[in-house]
């Protein structure tokens, strides 16, 4: 038993010795790669394919020997749908940046949607109004490598049918104030969020479709307020030199978006045997994007755009309403006898349809996702997340005033 036991001791000492060398070896090795990466002769993906590791897991190992630089950037609106889903992006993608989540926490935001994220040391949430200036510079003094602004009222229902200067506050002054402290913190990027809506609107039959340089024709409160926040991005540039970029995308979809929102609302309405509201004729067409397509854009933009400019951002999806509720009914398993036409809104317009040509010539950057691949796991996250929805609807119990 003794001799047996000296053995083992024996084998143990001769693995702890491999072990010893091979991580040795393997720090030789990433020494050497890091070598190549600094002189920019080798990729991180390259760099992650040689090592057999997470491209995310490879910049934290270089972050940590100070080859690459630990940004922080400011999340304006980061409890929102798509700021949440834009935090936990770059939370995966970049482990050695740290994120400012900067949000007035309004009825359409929700800081439950950022629970695994607190868990991140390298996420900060400060609650803010992205028009109050002191507060926002409190942060800029500490400096900031890049603002990414999702902050804005964004129901159209809303804005036609409530209070017209809450969106005139957060999409006009609000951005105004976000420019102010770019310019006077000399703040090196800030990336403005804004819509397809400001183009306004293209008939059914019409064969046109709106580019970066198309004049803005906006035909509802909230799409007028977005408009005078991009003219004022597009008037800082010129003026000061102020480096922003303005972005436009088409209506996107996914997990955490408000139940107000009409892909959730319709999901929820058909879970519960309840009738699904269509304006009008059911023809109104946007085009649809899944939301984590539109931060991998937002993502080349931050790091690749050239500022000044302006980019569109869809994915080529343009659906007609009465189509969609057709697919939620079917992949849910109701019947279509659930669709209910109602009065149309007013200024709804008929039909949204955007080039993203630009974005995917210059930068790089195409969709993932079609819509019949990303729809029913939508379905399914908003199914799992019952309690999730239920939350909201008794924070908002006014919500279903606005659809």
């Amino acid at each position: 038993m003794q001799n047996d036991f000296s053995q083992n001791q024996n084998n143990s000492q001769e693995e702890l010795e491999l072990k010893k060398s091979l991580s040795s070896a393997l720090a030789k090795k990433i020494d050497v790669l890091a070598k190549l990466y600094r002189e920019k002769k080798i990729s991180l993906e390259e760099i992650s394919l040689i090592l057999g590791i997470e491209k995310s897991e490879v910049s934290l190992i270089f972050s940590q020997k100070g080859l690459m630089k630990r940004k922080r950037i400011l999340v304006g609106g980061g409890a929102g749908f798509i700021g949440s889903n834009f935090i936990y992006h770059m939370l995966e993608k970049y482990p050695h940046y740290e994120i400012i989540n900067y949000d007035v926490l309004t009825y359409a935001a929700n800081i439950e949607n950022l629970r695994t994220a607190e868990k991140n040391p390298n996420y900060k949430f400060v609650q803010g109004d992205i028009a109050d200036y002191e507060k926002l510079e409190e942060i800029a003094k500490e400096g900031i490598d890049a603002i990414v602004n999702f902050a804005a009222e964004t129901a159209v229902g809303r804005s036609v049918h409530g209070k017209a200067a809450d969106f005139i506050h957060s999409n006009v002054v609000g951005t105004h104030t976000l420019l102010e402290i770019v310019k006077n913190y000399k703040i090196p990027r800030f990336v403005q969020i804004s819509t397809d809506e400001v183009y306004g609107t293209v008939d059914l039959d019409e064969d046109r479709t709106f580019f970066e340089d198309s004049p803005f024709l906006p035909n509802v409160p909230y799409a007028a307020a977005k408009a005078g926040g991009d003219l004022m991005c597009r008037a800082y540039f010129n003026t000061y030199n102020v480096p922003v970029i303005v972005t436009h995308c088409s209506n996107n979809y996914g997990p955490y978006q408000h139940p107000e929102k009409l892909i959730p609302y319709f999901i929820f309405r058909a879970t519960n045997n309840q009738s699904l509201p269509i304006h009008g004729d059911g023809r109104h067409v946007r085009d649809w994007i899944y939301v984590r397509d539109h931060c991998e854009a937002i993502d080349a933009i931050l790091h690749k755009g050239i500022s000044g400019e302006i980019y569109n951002i869809s994915a080529d999806s343009e659906k007609p309403t009465i189509e969609i509720a057709k697919l939620i009914l079917e992949l849910i398993g109701k019947p279509h006898l659930l669709i209910n036409h109602v009065p149309d809104r007013p200024g709804n317009d008929r039909r949204y349809s955007i080039s993203a040509g630009k974005i995917g010539k210059e930068l790089g950057w195409t969709p993932s996702h079609t819509f019949e691949d990303a729809m029913p796991k939508t379905i399914e996250w908003y199914q799992h997340n019952i309690d999730w929805v239920e939350k909201i609807k008794e924070k908002d119990q006014e919500f279903t005033n606005y659809i």
